[in-house]
C-alpha cells in the first residue's frame, strides 16, 4: 500500500512540474458560398445556333460579296523598272585630249562627254577646202573651152563657105575651058578639109557640153565635180565637229570608270553607257489569267522597294506579244506524254506618267503593279442566266 501511494505521488509530482500546453487556435468556419443558377437549355441552343449557322453564313455572305466585287484591279510582284540604255561610241577615230565627265554622273542633253585630238581633221578640211576651189576652177575652164569651140565652130563654118565658092568658081571656069582640071581638084580638095575641120570643131561643142553637164548655163556649184568636192569638204566638216562628243539625251554615265585622256579609240568603238532618266518604263509579267479585262491606256500604280509606301501614277503603254516562254533561247515543247498545264506569264509595258519620278527611279528596280481594269468579277455565269429566267 505504502509503495503504491508513493507513486501516485511521484507521477502528481512529475505532472505539476511539466510546462503548460499552448491554447489550442480557435477554428473558422468558411461561409460556404451558393451555387450559380443553372442556364435554361433554350439559351444555350440559341447560342449554338448562333455560332455553327449565322456566323458562318456571315462569313459566306461577307466572303462572296468581296469575290464578285473584286478583280478590278490586278496586282503582281513580278515587275522591273527598265530605262534605255545609250552606247555612246565616237564618230571619228583619234585621241583623247579632253575628258568631261565621270562615272555615275548626272549630265543634260548637249552637255560635252570627251573631245578627239581635232588637229588632223582641221588639216582634212583645208584639203577639202582646196579641192573645191580646184573643182570650181575646173568648171570655170570647161565653160571657157565651150566658148571657144563655139568660136572654132564659126570659124570653120566661114571656112567651107569660102572653100565652097572657090570650088563653084573653079568648077565654072573648067566648064569654060578657062581653068585647068587641077585647079578644079585643088578647090574641091580645101572644101573638104573645110568640112571637116568642121565636123571636128562640131564635135568639140559636145564633148564641151557634156563636160559642162548637159548645160551650158549651169552654175558652178551644181556642177558634179563640184558637187563631188563640197559633199567631200562636208564630210571633213562633219568629222571636225564630231571630234567633241556630247550627251543625246538626259541620263547618267556609267562604266566609264576606265576612260581616260590619251586613250585612242577607233570610230564606232564603244566607250561608256548613258542611262536615259527620260526614257523609263516597267515591263510586268501577269499571269495569263489577269489579262482578261486588260487594255492599252487603263491606269496603274506602280511601287518601287526603294520608296515603300509611295506610288507612281503610270498607263498600260501594250501588252506582250507572247508569253516569256515563247521567246526564250530553248523554247518549252508541250508535245510530250508528262504535260503539265502551268499558268504562263506574259509582260505589259507601262509607261510613267509623273516626269519628277523618272530621274529619282534606276534602271533595274523591283516594283510592284496594280493595274485598274475598271471591270470586276460580277455574278458567275450560272447565277445571271438563272436570274435572268427568274426576271421572265
Amino acid at each position: 500500500m505504502n509503495a503504491v501511494a508513493k507513486l501516485d505521488e511521484n507521477a502528481a509530482k512529475l505532472e505539476m512540474e511539466a510546462p503548460a500546453k499552448p491554447a489550442a487556435a480557435p477554428v473558422t468556419v468558411a461561409p460556404q458560398i451558393a451555387p450559380a443558377p443553372v442556364a435554361p437549355k433554350q439559351k444555350r441552343r440559341a447560342g449554338r445556333f448562333l455560332l455553327m449557322f449565322v456566323l458562318p453564313a456571315a462569313l459566306i455572305a461577307g466572303g462572296s460579296y468581296v469575290w464578285v466585287t473584286g478583280g478590278r484591279y490586278q496586282e503582281t510582284e513580278n515587275a522591273n523598272l527598265q530605262q534605255a540604255k545609250v552606247s555612246i561610241a565616237a564618230d571619228t577615230a583619234g585621241r583623247i585630249v579632253q575628258v568631261d565627265i565621270f562615272d555615275n554622273q548626272s549630265v543634260n542633253q548637249g552637255d560635252v562627254l570627251f573631245a578627239i585630238d581635232p588637229e588632223p581633221y582641221r588639216i582634212a578640211l583645208a584639203q577639202a577646202d582646196a579641192a573645191v576651189a580646184g573643182a570650181r576652177l575646173n568648171v570655170e575652164q570647161l565653160r571657157a573651152a565651150y566658148s571657144q569651140a563655139l568660136a572654132q565652130e564659126k570659124s570653120d563654118e566661114s571656112q567651107v563657105q569660102y572653100a565652097q565658092s572657090q570650088y563653084d568658081r573653079a568648077a565654072d571656069l573648067a566648064q569654060k575651058g578657062i581653068n585647068a582640071k587641077s585647079s578644079l581638084d585643088e578647090a574641091k580638095n580645101d572644101l573638104d578639109k573645110a568640112k571637116q575641120q568642121l565636123a571636128v570643131a562640131e564635135q568639140g561643142i559636145v564633148s564641151a557640153k557634156a563636160a559642162l553637164g548637159g548645160n551650158p548655163d549651169i552654175e558652178t556649184d551644181k556642177h558634179p565635180t563640184v558637187m563631188a568636192a563640197l559633199a567631200a569638204r562636208d564630210k571633213a566638216a562633219y568629222d571636225l565637229v564630231q571630234t567633241t562628243v556630247k550627251a543625246p539625251a538626259d541620263g547618267i554615265i556609267s562604266q566609264a570608270a576606265s576612260f581616260k585622256v590619251g586613250q585612242y579609240v577607233g570610230s564606232g568603238t564603244p566607250l561608256f553607257s548613258l542611262v536615259e532618266t527620260g526614257d523609263t518604263w516597267v515591263d510586268a509579267n501577269f499571269k495569263e489569267t489577269q489579262l482578261t479585262n486588260m487594255k492599252p491606256g487603263q491606269k496603274a500604280e506602280i511601287m518601287v522597294d526603294t520608296y515603300p509606301g509611295k506610288t507612281f501614277e503610270a498607263t498600260v503603254k501594250a501588252i506582250g506579244a507572247g508569253t516569256g516562254a515563247e521567246f526564250s533561247l530553248l523554247p518549252a515543247q508541250n508535245a510530250t506524254g508528262n504535260w503539265v498545264k502551268v499558268t504562263q506569264r506574259i509582260p505589259v509595258r507601262l509607261e510613267l506618267t509623273d516626269a519628277d519620278a523618272k530621274a529619282a527611279l534606276r534602271t533595274g528596280m523591283s516594283a510592284t503593279v496594280t493595274v485598274d481594269t475598271g471591270v470586276s468579277r460580277g455574278l458567275p455565269s450560272i447565277f445571271r442566266r438563272a436570274t435572268a429566267g427568274e426576271a421572265r
